[in-house]
């Protein structure tokens, strides 16, 4: 039994493979992350619901079991070592996104239905790289993003305190409050209404104009600046491990190949026996011809020495 289960794998690898990495199944699984993004924006139209509530829920089902196939032909192809599959992150999305709308839970809650069949669009990044880069950089900022968010707070709560020092009598509609003051500080990071701002201090102290140069300078140019510094080299890092993986051999072994090596050593192992057989038959011939002659010389001679002088 497990003779043949151990000849079965491969065959079954190897087929689900050829379907898996053909182009045809994936513009079809492409295609059905678009269908089915198009059924949830149809579903958003009341009208449309009533008018095809059955056509809607089929399509949905439909939707749902070909998903379902086509995780289960990409297992296929890890028969061999099926805990390869989970090595790749996208395995592990594509099997939660799927398998948990299967359960009875998301299947009585319509709200986490609707999430998790959104959740299918994301998958198109499976299948367009630039994408799927893009995903992988944020990802990877996120570590970075975290000191930015870090230092951002820090600098508007300082500038938050002392606007509400400087400015709580005056503006109290901005600065009435650390959380007033730091929210109008935060839309200044963005430079919207900072000229309303600006004249807004000014009629209060000339020096208010220092406040917000400074804010800006730190906050606008300086901090903006560190978060494209960090996405940037996340990007960089995202597209040499795109790169990498492309270069990577299949993590499960071609059998073909294999034996398709094997056929072609067998043929040349075969060619060289029987050139061996062609040189021992010629070597065979060669020596009984030798044989022959030494018995015809020695014959020759016992005739001259028996003839009478």
């Amino acid at each position: 039994m497990s003779d043949r289960t151990s000849r079965l794998q491969p065959a079954l690898a190897d087929r689900s493979r050829r379907v898996v990495e053909s182009a045809g199944f994936n513009t079809a699984v492409f295609c059905l992350i678009v269908g089915n993004a198009v059924l949830l924006g149809i579903e958003t139209y009341t009208g449309a619901v009533d008018q095809w509530h059955t056509e809607l829920k089929v399509a949905e089902h439909l939707f749902l079991a070909a998903f379902a196939v086509e995780i289960l032909l990409r297992a296929a192809t890890y028969a061999e070592r099926p805990k390869d599959f989970f090595r790749d992150p996208w395995n592990i999305f594509d099997l939660a996104v799927v398998g948990l709308a299967l359960t009875p839970l998301a299947r009585e809650n319509a709200t986490v239905l609707r999430l998790l069949r959104l959740a299918r669009v994301l998958r198109a990044a499976r299948f367009l790289p630039q994408l799927r880069i893009v995903i992988v950089a944020v990802g990877k900022s996120l570590p970075g993003t975290l000191s930015f968010v870090l230092v951002g707070a820090l600098l508007l709560y300082v500038y938050a305190m002392l606007g509400w020092v400087f400015f709580a009598a005056a503006d109290p509609e901005h600065y009435g409050s650390l959380g007033r003051a730091a929210l109008t500080l935060f839309l200044l990071i963005t430079l919207d209404g900072l000229g309303d701002a600006v004249r807004s201090g000014l009629e209060i102290s000339r020096w208010t104009i220092v406040y917000f140069a400074s804010f800006v300078l730190l906050g606008s140019f300086l901090l903006v600046n560190l978060l494209i510094g960090v996405v940037i080299n996340s990007l960089e890092e995202a597209r040499e491990l795109e790169e990498e993986r492309t270069r990577e051999s299949p993590a499960v072994p071609v059998v073909p190949a294999i034996d398709e090596s094997r056929a072609v050593l067998l043929a040349r192992i075969a060619a060289a026996r029987r050139a061996l057989d062609d040189v021992e038959a010629g070597l065979a011939v060669a020596n009984g011809e030798s044989d022959g002659h030494h018995r015809t010389a020695a014959g020759a001679g016992q005739g001259l020495r028996a003839t009478p002088t």
